[in-house]
């Protein structure tokens, strides 16, 4: 082969190694460029579910405060209940002996 030829396919092999290469450091720039953008948007999505996370501690601490008071409620209702019954068993008992006395002492009860 003389110097012209050797030079032409010289120039040849260069510019292939240099397409080769102008890819590859495409594809690297890409997947750099992907990585950024998959770490940007974990980081992203790290943020909404820890917003998310204090958002529902929040409302679940305000539930928990709204149940303690309902069951507070309950118990307060159950309180005045047995307090109902007791008066009203009394007031039967004190019914029933007036009933009683009266028709001891020869009236007509009621």
């Amino acid at each position: 082969m003389d110097a012209a030829t050797l030079g032409a396919v010289g120039t040849i092999v260069v510019g292939l190694a240099a397409a080769a290469a102008a890819i590859v450091g495409q594809r690297g720039a890409n997947r750099a460029s992907q990585s950024g953008a998959v770490l940007g948007g974990y980081s992203s999505l790290v943020d909404n579910l820890q917003e998310e996370r204090d958002k529902t501690q929040q409302k679940l601490a305000e539930t928990e405060v709204r149940l303690a008071a309902a069951y507070a409620e309950l118990a307060s209702e159950r309180a005045n209940k047995a307090a109902l019954q007791t008066q009203i068993t009394e007031l039967t008992a004190e019914r029933a002996r007036l009933h009683s006395r009266i028709a001891e002492l020869g009236g007509n009860p009621l």
